[in-house]
């Protein structure tokens, strides 16, 4: 059965896609194909494989790396917060930022300050580490830490709410904001196909329940260099 609905979901991916989608501010530009299909579809191209945690480390991972221009002082954290900011902060000496506005919306709440907020691997390091990233090379794990090339790859939320989810998966934790739902696990899914990360059973479960429970939502992914 699983077989049969993976087939009719690569299908459904070949009909699909190639689709244009709209450059983030925050991504780089270059030239990508992008993949757009009904959710449903998506989660049944997730390979499924036990998670393996043993040998993780955060520091496999390097972040924050320098970020998309190297001179100007900001990393990838800093760009991620300017670009994301609905009221631009002041940029001081040192890429520090001053006032400014923006929205978490795993939360729904509006946060005035840099400090206030994390920015949260859609994917936690951990649990890409559990699916598959434990094979990657040290370039690969850094590049995948520091992903501005698409926007739902990191996204800026109140440090509560980021902390609260931890390195957990949808089958564990939800944004509070329960109107989310079906634009965190469409991110979710798309993070994980576009650097063809595993999904665990219980998370396939989950993943699939959602999806059912939104039978509007696509996913829109770009595959990772």
């Amino acid at each position: 059965m699983i077989k049969n609905l993976r087939r009719v979901a690569l299908a459904a991916a070949l009909l699909l896609a190639p689709l244009a989608a709209p450059t983030p501010a925050h991504a780089q530009h270059r030239p990508a194909e992008t993949y757009t299909l009904p959710m449903a579809a998506s989660v049944h191209l997730l390979p499924v494989a036990a998670e393996m945690r043993d040998g993780y480390q955060r520091t496999s991972f390097k972040h924050w790396n320098a970020g998309q221009n190297p001179t100007d002082g900001c990393n990838t954290r800093a760009e991620v917060l300017l670009a994301e900011a609905v009221e631009r902060p002041q940029i001081l000496p040192g890429c520090k930022l001053s006032g400014g506005r923006w929205w978490s919306y795993y939360d729904a709440r509006w946060l005035t300050s840099a400090s206030a907020l994390d920015v949260d691997h859609m994917v936690p390091l951990a649990e890409a580490w559990d699916s598959g990233a434990s094979q990657w090379t040290a370039e690969r794990r850094e590049a995948y830490a520091n992903d501005l090339a698409v926007n739902p790859s990191l996204v800026a939320v109140s440090a509560a709410s980021n902390r609260s989810k931890a390195d957990q998966d949808p089958a564990q934790w939800l944004p509070p904001a329960v109107e989310v739902t079906c634009r965190y696990t469409s991110e979710w899914i798309a993070t994980k196909l576009r650097w063809g990360l595993t999904a665990d059973a219980a998370e396939l479960e989950a993943l699939t329940q959602h999806a059912e429970a939104c039978p509007g939502t696509t996913v829109t992914y770009e595959p990772a260099p």
